[in-house]
């Protein structure tokens, strides 16, 4: 039986944001033992150099310091010896995201690549970690919440943890403070909510309403679910979004206000968000953490790993998070209309659609996708949302074609029983080659458009066919993100004009972020960064803008002056009317399509 490789990690110094984490290796390569730590995090495609929080590091052999060498950026060598050594790191923690680690008199949180160095050549040993409680009367009350396998340790408690291996060691967050818990069962799985921070969740109602979500997609692909227990770690904050898949937990950050209030019956747009983002989290349990591309098994954590697959793997799990609200009945029809609706509008608003297809988006997520800038709308489209669309696509279309014996559905369950309980990679090519397999389907003209081209989505003929109706009409205002009707006739919003960029208030002082292809902005030679200041020698505020604008129509001609850095710019902008990219989505009158449509749904 192979000796474990034993961590410990400490919050010893929570004030300045420092953990003292440990690695101990019983016997070590005789030839000297490597280190190394993860460039990146498995969900977050981006090279996020966790090497860079570790502020000292030093190497032991008993009580005798052996030297301890850096190879490069995130890998180090132990000098040669012939007993047990222990590394130990002090790694700076106070990044408040999904991916990172966050410490201080609040809370701790962490991620194992941003803590826990891999011993290299040993990554299949079984790995033990002693989780211990920071120093101090204030931690009194302090607790654990995580889906790692206890050793020894009580629930909820501090004391040592286990894992089969390096990669599962490092797929278990850690939540430790005075966090809030609930738990309820899912297909007879426990899952635990653990929610940091000020809030006043019903978390009676999270759990009634999170166990219905789960179950609809446990028995989606199958019981028995394919874990023993499941942990979502929440952070509440003021204005934050954003979460990050594991195999039986999922870390979410979340405003408090979506969170849902025991004195508001209804489900808020911002529970609904909520909800929509738990259930993207949870449908990750199979679709990347265990049905995965080829090019993730394994995973190379020090290097970037390339696929042009993450349309479906986030495109696809974006289609269905909000599909199972629906489905599941915790939001109805018209609002999942509105959810996709809000989908198109986005990915409408971006000429990089026509010029980035989601395959090349998905391989390049590296570089575009977790970089952007200033230019994206303009040059990089969303495999998440454009993703989304060709999920609906594929899906409308196998069920027309088919007469609904064939879906999507069916493809997602034939992918887990053939990759995701076997534990193999999916080819580059295997989903579409599954798709026809399993639907009989001569799918590949579709494949080329929607995957491989740059061409528009056939959303408003698939949508058609299941008896909705597809409107684009202009949007009303620069909050107007699609979804319902304008309350304007199209008359009066084709008056309205628009200067085809998108702002921020910067203190105050109405700064551009972006400049969207072809619109009046750009023509006149305004860019990001460029703060407004003046319209026809009269000043704008955040506030004021727009309804400024909005005494002008198409065609007229505005004076704007603008800083670009320090100096003052005056130009003359053309005004134009806003394009029309926002869209409506309405179920229609044709009887013929309602079960169709209703299988669709699960609305029965």
């Amino acid at each position: 039986m192979k000796t474990p490789i034993r961590y410990s990690i400490f919050p010893g110094n929570p004030e300045a944001h420092l953990f003292e984490v440990r690695c101990t290796v019983v016997d070590p390569n005789p030839a000297g033992q490597k280190f190394s730590l993860p460039t990146w995090i498995p969900g977050s495609y981006l090279i996020r150099e966790f090497a860079k929080n570790v502020v000292r590091i030093r190497a032991q052999s008993g009580r005798r310091v052996v030297s301890i060498t850096k190879l490069d950026k995130n890998t180090w060598q132990v000098a040669p010896t012939d007993g047990p050594i222990t590394v130990t790191m002090e790694v700076y923690a106070w990044d408040l995201s999904v991916r990172g680690a966050h410490l201080d008199p609040t809370h701790a949180f962490f991620n194992g690549p941003s803590v826990f160095l891999k011993v290299e050549g040993r990554e299949d040993d079984p790995c033990e970690v002693e989780i211990l409680p920071p120093k101090g009367a204030r931690y009194r009350n302090w607790r654990i919440a995580t889906a790692m396998n206890r050793k020894g340790a009580r629930p909820y408690g501090f004391g040592t943890y286990q894992a089969a291996d390096y990669d599962e060691l490092i797929d278990h967050p850690v939540e430790i403070g005075t966090f809030t818990l609930a738990t309820f069962k899912a297909c007879g799985v426990p899952h635990d909510i653990a929610i940091t921070g000020r809030h006043r969740a019903d978390m009676d109602r999270l759990c009634r309403n999170l166990k219905t979500l789960c179950e609809t997609q446990i028995r989606f692909f199958g019981e028995p679910a394919p874990m023993d227990r499941y942990v979502f770690l929440v952070t509440a904050i003021g204005d934050g979004y954003g979460g990050l898949e594991h195999r039986a937990s999922t870390a979410l950050l979340c405003s408090r206000d979506q969170l849902p209030r025991k004195d508001v019956e209804e489900i808020t747009n911002g529970y609904r968000t909520f909800l929509g983002l738990c259930s993207h989290e949870y449908f990750h349990s199979w679709n990347v953490k265990r049905i995965k591309p080829a090019a993730f098994a394994p995973y190379d954590l020090d290097n970037e790993n390339y696929t042009t697959l993450l349309w479906a793997f986030e495109g696809i799990t974006s289609y269905y998070d909000d599909l199972f609200l629906v489905r599941s009945g915790l939001i109805s029809r018209d609002a999942y209309l509105e959810s996709v609706a809000k989908s198109i509008t986005s990915v409408q608003r971006g000429s990089g659609r026509k010029k980035q297809t989601v395959t090349e988006s998905s391989f390049d997520a590296w570089i575009k996708y977790y970089r952007q800038d200033e230019n994206a709308p303009n040059a990089v489209v969303s495999y998440y949302v454009k993703g989304s669309l060709v999920a609906l696509c594929l899906d409308l279309l196998i069920r027309q074609v088919t007469g609904s014996r064939k879906s999507l559905d069916h493809v997602m369950r034939a992918l887990w029983k053939r990759h995701g309980l076997k534990g193999t990679g999916v080819e580059e090519n295997g989903i579409e080659r599954l798709a026809e397999e399993v639907t009989g389907l001569k799918l590949k003209r579709f494949f080329d458009q929607a995957l491989r081209g740059t061409g528009e989505l056939p959303l408003e003929k698939l949508l058609a066919g299941v008896g909705i109706d597809m409107e684009v009409r202009r949007a009303e205002s620069s909050a107007d993100k699609g979804g319902k009707r304008a309350s304007k006739p199209e008359k009066a919003l084709a008056q309205r004009v628009d200067l085809g960029i998108r702002t921020m208030d910067n203190c105050g002082d109405l700064k551009i972020t972006h400049v969207l292809d072809g619109g009046a902005a750009q023509k006149a030679g305004l860019s990001a960064g460029d703060t407004i200041v003046a319209l026809d020698e009269l000043r704008v505020t955040p506030k004021s803008f727009e309804g400024r604008l909005g005494s002008y129509r198409p065609g007229e001609t505005v004076q704007v002056h603008a800083f670009r850095r320090d100096e003052l710019l005056v130009l003359n902008v053309t005004l134009a009317a806003p394009p029309a990219d926002t869209c409506v989505l309405t179920v229609n009158d044709d009887r013929s399509s309602t079960r169709l449509r209703r299988r669709w749904l699960g609305t029965y």
